[in-house]
């Protein structure tokens, strides 16, 4: 039994690619790392609130753009 080398590799992300075709790949490969994501949470114990809302902005941290030179007359 041998490693993977990168022929096997390349064999099979070309396989992939028949399968499922270019336009579904990066989709699935999204869902493969959020889903991965979600279990090293799940396993290290790592709590995120995902429905925390974030408090208003207070006056003093709102900016006001300066009217642009063209806007002015």
């Amino acid at each position: 039994m041998g490693s993977i080398g990168p022929w096997e590799i390349v064999l099979l992300l070309l396989l992939a690619l028949l399968l499922f075709g270019a336009k579904r790949l990066p989709e699935i490969g999204r869902s493969l790392g959020s889903g991965m994501r979600e279990f090293k949470d799940s396993v290290s114990g790592v709590k995120k609130d995902l429905d925390l809302e974030l408090p208003p902005a207070t006056p003093s941290e709102t900016t006001t753009a300066a009217p642009r030179e063209h806007d002015t007359v």
